[in-house]
């Protein structure tokens, strides 16, 4: 009894470590929105104290009759207004922020109140956090309308980071199609933050835009990426030293050149490479996994089932399909692939039935199951013997004593 209640036992430690971005990401959230209105306020009180001071020193010298005080004083009002709109719905984000997160620290709390693996409560949070993993792979996917749908439908929208993933799929899309717009505008809304990573996506887009200037090859698209090479690549000499000078280069060679780096940079797939680095970043910025939490939990699952004996292994299927494979999720067509490469299962204690034996196609069962299922015959007293998951018919004298060292 007493074994069976410590394989029963829940650890709901073991169980968070999958589910660390379910509350780092509104942290993050939460920080930016905070950085977003300090910034307006000071951005705003800077302006306002600068008319003001503008304003009183034109009403002492006399050179104002007040209409100008009048209207700079409207101009001040609506500045401030403007704020006051702009700091209420950052306000009105931030609750919701909360209000997700208060749901996310319940949900979590529930795993701590269930007592035992066996608890159908424990098959009811398992549940829901099974459709949190399916709706974060929708919406790493671009599939956003499905996983708002199951999110929706499941009630566990403040689960899921819906909104997040939506804005950075669309930026991704707008790389990939040649536009940087959007990237430098998100880039401009995390500055800081980037700067404090050590990112290279600025540059790298600004890079960009100066290649798609140098490739039509016109004189003024040519001075003007001159300029724009000055403007936004040499203030990162220090850095990006190298790939300043090879963009300095790129004005020798035409698009159609086969000498490398400029080949490679007048190359149409750089716009790909720019989009899965927005995505790293992104997902770094905001501390979420680079992978899909759904395949990491089934690549945790499949590694414990996982041996050396499972076709998935070897690279491929089986020539021949057995009832083995059909129940081996390692080996199945829907599994094989991601279970490839994870790594094997490590035991420490074997399980095998009473005195084992091995046929002649190596497969390992008790000598009392196949006696029961061979009958009795010649040989070392198992008569002829049935393999129970192949079929396979074998002769008694063809059995084999296992030894487990």
């Amino acid at each position: 009894m007493a074994a069976e209640l410590t394989t029963t036992k829940l650890n709901p430690e073991s169980h968070l470590l999958l589910d660390q971005s379910l509350l780092r990401l509104p942290h993050e959230l939460v920080r930016k929105n905070f950085k977003t209105s300090q910034r307006a306020v000071e951005h705003t009180r800077d302006i306002i104290l600068a008319s003001l001071r503008s304003t009183a020193n034109a009403a002492l010298s006399g050179e104002d009759q007040g209409e100008q005080s009048l209207a700079a004083l409207d101009g001040m009002i609506a500045r401030m207004q403007g704020l006051k709109r702009k700091l209420e719905g950052l306000h009105e984000e931030e609750l919701a922020i909360h209000a997700a997160s208060r749901r996310r620290i319940q949900h979590l709390q529930d795993l701590y109140d269930i007592p035992s693996l066996v608890d159908v409560k424990y098959d009811d949070w398992s549940r829901v956090r099974l459709n949190r993993l399916l709706v974060d792979y929708l919406l790493r996917a671009g599939y956003e309308e499905s996983a708002r749908a199951l999110a929706r439908e499941k009630d566990i929208e403040e689960l899921v980071d819906t909104d997040v993933f939506t804005q950075c799929n669309r930026i991704r899309a707008s790389l990939a199609s040649g536009r940087t717009t959007e990237c430098l505008a998100w880039c401009a809304d995390n500055k800081q933050a980037l700067r404090k990573l050590g990112s290279s996506l600025e540059f790298d887009v600004r890079l960009q835009q100066y290649i798609e200037l140098v490739r039509t090859g016109e004189p003024e698209r040519l001075l003007e990426a001159t300029q724009h090479a000055r403007k936004y690549l040499t203030p990162h000499k220090d850095t990006q030293f190298l790939e300043i000078h090879r963009a300095a280069g790129l004005l020798a060679f035409s698009p159609d050149t086969q000498a490398e780096p400029y080949k490679s940079m007048y190359s149409p797939g750089r716009w790909n490479a720019l989009a899965a680095l927005f995505t790293t970043t992104h997902h770094t910025l905001m501390a979420l996994p680079a992978r899909p939490l759904l395949h990491i939990a089934l690549s945790a699952g499949l590694s414990s089932l996982k041996t050396p004996s499972c076709h998935a292994s070897t690279g491929g299927p089986t020539t021949s399909p057995t009832p083995s494979a059909s129940i081996c999720p390692i080996c199945s067509t829907e599994l094989k692939d991601l279970a490839r490469n994870v790594p094997y299962a490590h035991h420490t204690k074997s399980h095998v039935e009473p005195d084992p034996v091995v046929l002649p196609n190596g497969r390992v069962y008790g000598r009392e199951r196949l006696q029961l299922l061979g009958g009795s015959g010649k040989g070392d007293g198992l008569g002829r013997v049935r393999d129970p998951m192949t079929g396979e018919v074998f002769g008694g004298e063809d059995v084999r004593k296992v030894y487990i060292s």
